[in-house]
């Protein structure tokens, strides 16, 4: 009797922990299953978005080398309540941070013309003189000070793990270290060292990076004072000095994120909320999203023409983009660059009026004109990208980037990380492409401390007040686009997550004049319809990486792009 008793008792104790205990779902789109496993733990472990993005941002540091990174910089979009609320007060919030690299004290507007004021070759892209100030570990630690909840060693000890004890090498991070070996072979003057690094990354077996260990830990113990005041950055200095790059001791120790207010734009019930300058990013998406809302009834016209005509409706879906991308893109070179230096009109170029006046340009029937776009009248490839949702409704819309895959092919000798090539994104001489063909202007030329311009867009879409989506991906200039579709794809074309990462995109950003990139592929008769019109196609090798988390009807679903070697996962959390 006593026995069964006692029984009786535990069921009913376990019965009343059950009870106290729920389970909420927390969601993932990483652009490796290192990262998402890493994430997911932190969260498991107690730790909020915000926890999960630092430790995940670290991860890539050592699994995702091409792009993932210490020696670079980037955006990061945040939904979540104040670190400092006041108890009862649950208003959630956004937030942006500007984690980009600046310019050396040392840089100025010619650096990269020769004597007779022409562009050097690959200056700005390859070897010591192509690297911003690193910004990315002063990034997550300015963010895990003001968001974060478990401690900065427990968030860095995975990425420590990973470089120590190694991971296994996939085939893309093989061929993609094999591609960048040869194509930066004849290109530096000063020789360098990334084949002495990543020469030798073999698919499917361990790739182990001590140097990079005894880094992260020494970040670990220290925070930030190591990489920009202490042994990283001494050696971080003396690597440059020796090989005629910019970067001192002093622009190191000035180096600060900045906190700005992001882009906001309200779009069919909803609110964007993405980057702001020195990002295009949300200036541009918030763009091509209101101009589509103001043209949607000529193109719902134009479609139902086609459908009679027997003309493919993707064909018409995407001239119309490129008539939409030509106008920003054009918007991009004049307006746009880093508003600490230049001013940046975000409030007129992104309101009603002038975008429905800029709408009224735009050509359903025929290609306009490139020479004949240009900048609006205002009155008076290589990144990567996260997305994160806590159980509590959190979200870290987070993209980071080296620019080109691997950077500048530089590694600092003795601290294992990659150098970024970013000062390829100012304008080396306005009206001249930089390496993704996007032409930029005097807003974003070179000077001493400035960050450069950028495509980087990390978005966080809000309806009726909650996070509805979070979404971005690398793709240099075609971020922006990629962006732009993917919510496209999900709002008006009622899209999965999926679904919507994996459609075919298309690209037009002004020039090359009348081109249009696109990838996977086309139908062949859209191709027929296009070149008909007047266009001519490129299949890109590459247009992103998208990660999209997505809320629809109080369930979480996520996507990873097919494009990459990422993972997407709900799970959920407990909690008491």
């Amino acid at each position: 009797m006593l026995k069964k008793s006692f029984l009786s008792l535990l069921a009913l104790f376990a019965l009343l922990i059950s009870l106290s205990v729920s389970a909420r779902p927390a969601a993932v789109a990483m652009p490796d299953r290192y990262s998402a496993e890493v994430a997911q733990s932190i969260m498991q472990q107690g730790g909020n978005a915000v926890d999960a993005a630092v430790a995940a941002g670290f991860v890539l540091a050592v699994t995702y080398p091409e792009a993932g990174n210490l020696g670079g910089g980037g955006f990061m979009t945040l939904y979540t309540r104040p670190a400092n609320s006041q108890k009862g007060d649950i208003t959630p919030q956004t937030y942006f941070l500007d984690y980009r690299e600046k310019a050396p004290k040392a840089a100025h507007r010619d650096m990269y013309l020769d004597k007779e004021g022409k562009v050097i070759p690959y200056r700005s892209l390859v070897g010591y003189q192509a690297s911003g100030v690193p910004g990315t570990v002063m990034g997550f630690w300015q963010v895990h000070q003001s968001f974060g909840s478990l401690p900065w060693r427990t968030l860095m000890q995975p990425a420590i793990d990973l470089a120590e004890q190694g991971f296994e090498v996939s085939e893309h991070l093989q061929n993609t270290a094999q591609w960048f070996q040869n194509w930066i072979a004849d290109k530096s003057p000063t020789p360098l060292n990334f084949t002495h690094y990543f020469g030798k990354l073999t698919a499917g077996k361990v790739f182990k990076q001590p140097e990079l260990g005894k880094t992260l830990r020494r970040i670990a113990e220290l925070g930030p004072q190591d990489f920009y005041q202490g042994e990283t950055a001494r050696k971080l200095v003396a690597e440059m000095q020796a090989n005629e790059g910019l970067i001192t001791l002093d622009d190191l120790k000035s180096y600060q994120a900045v906190w700005r207010d992001p882009v906001m734009g309200h779009w069919q019930g909803r609110q964007i909320v993405s980057a702001p300058p020195p990002s295009s990013g949300g200036v541009a998406i918030v763009q091509l999203l209101k101009m589509k809302q103001h043209l949607q009834g000529k193109l719902n016209a134009a479609l139902k023409q086609a459908e009679k005509d027997g003309v493919p409706q993707q064909a018409v879906k995407t001239h119309f983009y490129a008539e939409l991308e030509k106008r920003v893109y054009a918007d991009r070179a004049f307006y746009l660059g880093d508003s600490d230096f230049v001013e940046v009109p975000v409030a007129k170029l992104i309101s009603d009026t002038y975008l429905k006046e800029r709408s009224t340009t735009v050509l359903l029937d025929e290609i306009s004109v490139s020479e004949e776009i240009h900048p609006g009248k205002l009155e008076s490839p290589e990144t990567t990208h996260f997305s994160i949702i806590d159980s509590e409704g959190n979200a870290v819309s987070n993209t980071y980037t080296l620019n080109m895959p691997f950077g500048s092919g530089v590694v600092i000798p003795g601290a294992g990380f990659l150098m970024n090539d970013e000062m390829d994104d100012f304008s080396t001489k306005p009206g001249v492409a930089n390496v993704f063909g996007v032409v930029g202007g005097k807003a974003n030329e070179v000077a001493p401390e400035k960050r450069m311009l950028s495509s980087m867009s990390p978005t966080i879409v809000l309806k009726d007040g909650e996070v509805e989506m979070v979404v971005g991906t690398p793709g240099g200039s075609t971020i922006i686009t990629s962006v732009f579709q993917t919510i496209i794809n999900v709002v008006d074309e009622g899209l999965s997550a999926q679904q919507a990462v994996d459609a075919p995109r298309v690209h037009h950003q002004l020039l090359p004049k009348d081109q249009i990139a696109y990838h996977p592929d086309l139908p062949e008769a859209v191709k027929e319809e296009l070149q008909a019109l007047g266009y001519t196609l490129k299949r890109n090798n590459y247009m992103g990486d998208v990660q999209v988390i997505l809320r629809q009807d109080g369930e979480l679903s996520a996507a990873a792009d097919r494009r990459g070697r990422g993972l997407a996962k709900v799970f959920e959390i407990s909690t008491p």
